[in-house]
């Protein structure tokens, strides 16, 4: 998955300003004790980081 991809999809579940929050602010222990950004920035995959998103937030299946 392109990181475009990954930004368009965080937009389109959580709205355009919001996922920037979520990604810079909510850490999971999911991702290592990380935030989304910090797992993007430490070397974790964009689709890898989209399941945990997922999975944590319950994305439904249709936006996966």
């Amino acid at each position: 998955m392109r990181l475009t991809v990954f930004w368009q999809r965080m937009a389109e579940h959580f709205g355009p300003g919001y996922a920037e929050t979520f990604a810079r602010d909510h850490v999971m222990s999911e991702l290592g004790g990380r935030t989304v950004n910090e797992a993007l920035d430490a070397g974790w995959a964009a689709k890898d980081v989209w399941r945990v998103v997922c999975t944590v937030m319950d994305v439904p299946g249709e936006r996966r």
